[in-house]
């Protein structure tokens, strides 16, 4: 586990990451959230070596990160990288040499990356060749030609298509079941809640939201319920002490003061026929994000 913890970091007299600590769980994905000038980068670079922390430190496992470990950290910078008028086979092969595979394993390791990630045909073009959804997909292959212990990414999914994010997230959850621990940053906060498993929301470089993907969401619980049920729902109307936000045939939003109440009318749901769906509604991941970074 990499843990992150009362990092400071100032540009001159401007205060840009103010005790900023949270956890990057081995074999989980975690979503790193916040506007441009949060801080994400700037965190992503302190836990590379890439900057240093005025104040706090990195860990990996209860113990200061090492240079070793840094080095097989798997990483994507948000700007491309690569080198443009370069073979894509040939520089994710010397990449992989960089950290210390051989140039037969490098190869097959690239070939199989390239292949999965939608690249069939492409290692022989150069990177400037390629489409830039196709030079992202390559950036992506750079980073995990060497087998990283861990890996940190910086807005992976820019560019991409749906086919090809799908492909990149199924690469992504394969590192993650091998126990690494797996940062990225995004914009598209739809696809965030969609895919990590746990929530790292910063904002003028100060933590505002830290957990769980399903805890944070519950957490954002409106205080309403919506019921879809076989039978007329109408009824619910008559309820005292709840507000029908929404009514149509057999589905209704209603507001209800405890859950007590709510459960009141999904029994008497069941009563009256067959209840297809029932459960609170919850903010999504756009609205919290909001709420915590006002």
């Amino acid at each position: 586990m990499i843990s992150v913890r009362n990092v400071h970091r100032f540009f001159g007299d401007k205060h840009v990451l103010k005790d900023v600590s949270f956890d990057i769980r081995p074999g989980l994905m975690t979503g790193f959230v916040g506007g441009n000038g949060a801080g994400k980068t700037t965190t992503m670079r302190i836990i590379l070596g890439v900057l240093a922390a005025n104040e706090g430190k990195v860990l990996v496992d209860g113990h200061p990160i090492s240079k070793d470990y840094r080095a097989n950290i798997g990483y994507m910078p948000e700007e491309r990288g690569l080198y443009p008028k370069m073979k894509v086979i040939d520089q994710l092969v010397y990449l992989g040499q960089l950290h210390g595979m051989t140039a037969a394993d490098a190869r097959q390791r690239s070939l199989e990356l390239l292949e999965r990630l939608g690249l069939v045909g492409k290692p022989t073009d150069t990177l400037e060749s390629l489409s830039l959804g196709n030079q992202q997909r390559a950036q992506i292959a750079a980073a995990l030609v060497h087998r990283p212990a861990a890996l940190i990414l910086d807005e992976p999914f820019s560019g991409l298509d749906p086919t090809a994010v799908d492909a990149t997230v199924a690469v992504l959850r394969d590192v993650a079941a091998t126990g690494a621990p797996v940062l990225f940053s995004s914009h598209q906060l739809d696809l965030v809640e969609r895919l990590c498993d746990e929530l790292v929301i910063i904002s003028d470089g100060v933590i505002r939201a830290n957990g769980t993907r399903d805890a944070l969401l519950a957490a954002g619980n409106t205080g309403e319920w919506e019921l879809v049920s076989s039978a007329d729902a109408g009824w619910v109307r008559g309820v005292a002490g709840i507000q029908v936000r929404d009514f149509d045939g057999g589905y209704v939003r209603f507001a209800s003061p405890t859950e007590r109440e709510a459960n009141d009318i999904l029994a008497g749901a069941l009563s009256r026929g067959t209840v297809k769906s029932f459960g609170p509604v919850q903010r999504s991941l756009h609205e919290i994000y909001k709420e915590v970074t006002q």
